[in-house]
């Protein structure tokens, strides 16, 4: 998926009022302001309650159902292999999302306001993850090769610590 496909489909949530956040590479490379490697995929952190509506959404776009593992996560392909990874979350009166099973540990994952941010991709603002929240999120399981290569071109570029996965 390269990043004018990215930028379609976020230009067609937002034209539904649809609130979505990048997470993983996507995410990391809006943070970083260039695509850096190459992309399978887009993940994005969604509204459960919206999620009749991403799928209508994303639908227009070719996108289909390919795996339901809700209420923790939903991929959605198209008939050319492009892949978006859901993420759905349920907001508490704080404003924290939560993921419900997705930590590494089987409990629900946290996406605390001051995580939710922007970066930019092709020079424009798009949503994603805040680059400490990126960082946290990928603790507690053995990461991919890719997976370290992120997070240290992320801890580079804002100076912050980068922890041995837990």
């Amino acid at each position: 998926m390269i990043a004018t496909d990215v930028l379609k489909l976020l230009d067609a949530l937002h034209a539904n009022h649809l609130r979505v956040w990048l997470d993983g590479g996507w995410g990391v490379d809006a943070l970083i302001g260039e695509e850096t490697r190459q992309h399978g995929d887009v993940d994005l952190v969604i509204e459960l309650e919206a999620l009749p509506g991403v799928l209508q959404t994303l639908g227009t776009l070719g996108f289909a159902l390919a795996e339901d593992h809700l209420p923790t996560r939903v991929v959605l392909r198209t008939a050319d292999g492009q892949q978006a990874d859901l993420h759905p979350v349920t907001f508490d009166e704080n404003g924290t999302g939560w993921q419900l099973g997705a930590a590494p540990d089987g409990s629900d994952c946290a996406y605390p306001a001051w995580g939710l941010g922007q970066g930019h991709i092709l020079g424009r603002i798009v949503p994603c993850l805040t680059p400490e929240l990126q960082l946290e999120h990928h603790q507690g399981y053995e990461p991919r090769d890719q997976d370290l290569a992120d997070m240290t071109r992320l801890a580079a570029r804002f100076n912050l610590p980068l922890r041995d996965p837990e």
